[in-house]
């Protein structure tokens, strides 16, 4: 009986006191929603990493619901976004749109415009990998009607 008591005691100041050395987050957390400002429906985000010191890139885990679009914007550095769930669109200006699903992974050139978000019927979550201070420049307001023209072309895919 009396090993019952001491052994938990004993190790329970270990578990604890070694947890609170590391900063430990979860990209799990849905994070806040965003402002309506360069976007039409609902968007969460969740900054994971924030460029400082050492560390030369951010990520960012963002959630759009379905039927929401993002203006095109680009990036003074290089974008990666890891899809984690979901399908949405991507497109490059002068490119074709395509759909991203969950598992792909697209690498968005520095200053290219682009934009990205859910597709008509289905939310997307990814990560978004990028450095820089200034980590998005917004270039043009994507239309619905432009959003609505993609989704009827991305339709059969």
């Amino acid at each position: 009986m009396y090993n019952r008591i001491l052994l938990p005691l004993f190790f329970l100041p270990m578990l604890v006191f070694s947890q609170s050395q590391y900063n430990v987050t979860s990209y799990l957390d849905p994070g806040t929603k965003a402002p309506n400002t360069h976007y039409i429906g609902e968007a969460w985000l969740n900054g994971l990493l924030r460029a400082e010191g050492d560390l030369e890139y951010n990520i960012t885990k963002a959630t759009f619901r379905a039927n929401s679009t993002l203006d095109w914007h680009k990036h003074e550095s290089v974008q990666v976004l890891i899809i984690v769930d979901g399908e949405g669109y991507y497109q490059e200006r002068g490119k074709e749109p395509i759909i991203m699903k969950q598992g792909d992974l697209i690498k968005c050139d520095r200053e290219t415009e682009h934009w990205h978000t859910s597709t008509k019927d289905r939310d997307v979550t990814y990560l978004a990998i990028y450095g820089g201070t200034q980590p998005t420049t917004w270039t043009e307001v994507l239309t619905q009607a432009y959003y609505d023209e993609v989704a009827q072309k991305l339709r059969g895919y």
